[in-house]
């Protein structure tokens, strides 16, 4: 039987969502007016997704230079190398590109050494500079290389299954949302007084604002309830490729064997793309954000896979 579902104030929502208050990486926003009982409804829905399901990015490897565990100490430098991990657990990244990454400290003491040490490659950023990671003493050095996933959730160092000699496996936390907090209260519109308002008191890393991270919060439970009413079939298994040994061959070759020039391999490797294998399907823009690689760039690479036999997506 066909509802009719217009005549339900609550199937028609009109609320709106307002920043009540801002402070660095902390808001107050407000969701009103609400019909009664969904303050709750959607508060929950909410928090739970804010919490949990939203991607981000964060550190999941780190190879210190000289050092090939890390239960050890590195001469000159004032902590060992766990509260080295410890502290760089700790570096908050954002990036608008959808590929590993790679960041990189090399500093020379006596030196306090901070997150802005970090040179982020591939369009990486660190959001909190302003964090301690460590000092080192005068006349030693300190070289540090990371690898950065996007990722959802948290995820344990054991997770890393291919982890080579020197590279120190890393929990990851990739949630951009450090703390939310949800109340509800009760409202007017014009006679009426049994609206909800919900209070949402949400803190993030600093890679996405509040807002944004409430609106992807309301987007992911949207898919979510769209299946339930127009399901989406799962499509088909693709049928498994099966590759010669030449082109399995030619995915294996390095950025740096396909003769671009030094500039553009290195961009290249930096930005999470070492082989042609990396390279082959992807799209054009998102090549085309790796740092320091532009759009004559992009058309280089994509002629020198074509001579390969692969192309760029």
């Amino acid at each position: 039987m066909n509802q009719n579902f217009n005549q339900y104030p609550a199937m028609n929502p009109s609320f709106s969502v307002t920043e009540q208050s801002v402070s660095g990486n902390s808001a107050l926003l407000v969701i009103e007016p609400l019909e009664q009982g969904f303050g709750h409804t959607l508060g929950n829905a909410l928090r739970r997704v804010l919490l949990s399901s939203l991607p981000g990015y964060a550190i999941t490897k780190v190879k210190v230079s000289g050092i090939d565990h890390q239960f050890t100490t590195l001469e000159g430098l004032k902590e060992d190398i766990t509260e080295l991990i410890l502290n760089l657990k700790e570096v908050r990244i954002k990036s608008e590109s959808s590929v590993p990454g790679s960041l990189f400290i090399d500093v020379k003491g006596a030196k306090e050494v901070t997150a802005a040490d970090i040179k982020a490659e591939g369009g990486f950023e660190v959001v909190n500079p302003e964090l301690y990671l460590a000092t080192v003493a005068a006349g030693k050095t300190l070289k540090v290389e990371m690898l950065v996933e996007p990722g959802v959730g948290y995820s344990m160092a054991s997770d890393r299954k291919d982890v080579s000699i020197g590279e120190i496996p890393v929990d990851a936390l990739f949630s951009p949302v450090v703390k939310v907090a949800y109340k509800v209260e009760a409202t007017r519109v014009g006679r009426r007084t049994d609206f909800d308002r919900i209070l949402v008191d949400v803190q993030t890393t600093g890679a996405i604002t509040p807002l944004e991270a409430v609106q992807q919060s309301a987007q992911i439970l949207a898919k979510q309830f769209m299946q339930v009413f127009s399901p989406v079939l799962p499509s088909a298994p693709q049928e498994e490729i099966h590759l010669s040994p030449e082109e399995a061959e030619v995915l294996r070759l390095t950025v740096e064997e396909l003769d671009l020039p030094t500039r553009i391999a290195n961009a290249l490797r930096k930005g999470g793309f070492k082989t042609v294998g990396d390279l082959a399907g992807a799209p054009k823009e998102v090549v085309a954000k790796v740092k320091n690689l532009g759009g004559k760039s992009v058309d280089l690479i994509d002629d020198a896979l074509k001579k390969k036999g692969v192309s760029l997506g």
